[in-house]
């Protein structure tokens, strides 16, 4: 008796156990499908209007629409760029004023349902690779202005949307509504609030880097539920870097001396943004060069200095991490012959000629070593992917010479790339923990296959 009424008290527990989960269940989907209510903006007098139509097209190209909405070869903001997620590649949609293919039938709602809230037409969620959490600090009248470009001022396009390569269940819609509902901002509740600032210029940088430059999509670290940590100044992450994107490390924007940009002028920072180069550093791998070339360079200088002037306001990122005080002695052994280490032998023989042996480089040609945020950043790929596969800096109109890197993935092996870039980041007055071959090896598998053979072919030397 004792032991049927132990099974029938276990048999009760079950049952309840999964009418809780049901019940759980259902009030997940419950939050995912409750329809998003969001205010409805004044249309413009005409959505036609040029000087509309103009700014509309300046906000684009501060937003960098065409990196993510144009592929390679393709036309105009008519999407199909393969866009790498944790769960799959998605591809980027079609944004003409197509109205089969386009989003040529959507009203100004719509349009403002899907660049705000990530809402849309059909009432599903985008995918969080379209930066909505940024864009919701956008004002109305921008929103507007958007709107008139991007109907009036595009060419249409008539490319069907690509469908996503994500296999079932994580193909799943309705969880992007729970993401969006839990991590993206109301933009009523994040409204941009100029008088923050402690002058014009320092607000309408934080506003083109918060919203429509959303240089946190890139440049802030996220959690493990993939939200940035931070989307704006208000958070001590924002801005921190150590995000890789299609394997390249977005940099520390704030001010550390080492891995940020607490060594870097005003102007060193507008002179980036604008050419993809200063005196001393220069703009490393894809992601940063697209935002260079697409985007940065044709800003006006007002808003490029009032972007630099907001960064310039953030403070270093708090607790221990890459320093950096200039030191001499590794330039004098060096021009002395002296090369007491693997490393030392590894950067004489494939970096010094063009970096030098004081690592000062040459200015605005080739990047100093010393001091550089990419070499001392905290996560190395960067600098690894660097010296694997080379890089070369965006053309601009300001600076049409496309100057690049050799990789030397061919001839290096891992070991090799690892002591190089430990020599790196440990010489000169850089301070920064050493890399391990187990790295290298990694970012090299992820790298397309010359360098797979070239592996082969160092160890056989």
């Amino acid at each position: 008796m004792k032991r049927h009424g132990s099974l029938q008290r276990l048999k009760r527990l079950l049952i309840g156990l999964v009418v809780l989960g049901a019940l759980g269940f259902l009030a997940v989907l419950g939050y995912a499908f409750w329809p998003t209510h969001t205010r409805a903006i004044a249309a413009p007098a005409s959505a036609a209007d040029a000087a509309l139509i103009e700014r509309g097209r300046y906000l684009a190209l501060a937003g960098d629409c065409t990196a993510c909405h144009t592929a390679p070869g393709g036309k105009p903001f008519a999407g199909g760029l393969a866009l790498a997620s944790p769960i799959g590649t998605i591809y980027s949609t079609n944004i003409t004023p197509d109205r089969q293919t386009g989003i040529g039938g959507y009203g100004l709602d719509q349009f403002d349902r899907a660049l705000r809230h990530g809402i849309r037409a059909d009432g599903a969620s985008l995918y969080p690779a379209m930066p909505f959490p940024s864009y919701a600090r956008l004002t109305d009248e921008d929103v507007r202005a958007l709107y008139a470009y991007f109907l009036h001022g595009v060419a249409p396009v008539a490319q069907a949307d690509r469908s996503p390569d994500i296999p079932w269940p994580l193909s799943m819609r309705w969880p992007l509504a729970l993401w969006r509902k839990t991590f993206a901002p109301n933009p009523d509740a994040v409204a941009f609030d100029p008088k923050r600032y402690p002058d014009e210029r320092v607000a309408r940088g934080a506003y083109l880097v918060q919203g429509a430059g959303h240089c946190g999509s890139c440049h802030t670290p996220r959690a493990l539920t993939l939200q940035e940590r931070a989307l704006d100044e208000s958070g001590a992450q924002y801005l921190a870097g150590n995000q890789i994107i299609d394997g390249w490390n977005a940099i520390n924007l704030r001010g550390n001396p080492a891995d940020g940009l607490g060594r870097w002028s005003e102007q060193d920072i507008v002179e980036t943004l604008r050419t993809g180069r200063n005196p001393h550093a220069a703009v490393v791998g894809s992601p940063m060069a697209d935002v260079t070339v697409h985007s940065m360079q044709h800003l006006a200088d007002a808003d490029l200095h009032a972007i630099a002037a907001y960064l310039k306001t953030l403070p270093p990122v708090s607790g221990p991490g890459p320093g950096f005080a200039a030191n001499d002695a590794t330039a004098k052994a060096l021009q002395a012959g002296i090369n007491d280490s693997r490393g030392a032998e590894l950067y004489v023989d494939n970096c010094a000629g063009c970096h030098r042996t004081d690592a000062k480089g040459y200015s605005r040609v080739f990047p100093a070593i010393a001091g550089n945020p990419t070499v001392l950043a905290r996560e190395p790929d960067s600098l690894v992917r660097l010296i694997l596969g080379g890089s070369s800096m965006p053309a601009t109109v300001a600076a049409p010479s496309a100057l690049g890197m050799p990789g030397f993935g061919w001839r290096l092996g891992d070991a090799e790339v690892a002591a190089l870039a430990s020599y790196l980041r440990s010489q000169w007055g850089n301070q920064a923990p050493p890399v391990a071959s187990g790295l290298v090896a990694r970012i090299r598998a992820e790298m397309p296959g010359e360098n797979h053979a070239s592996e082969e072919a160092a160890h056989a030397r």
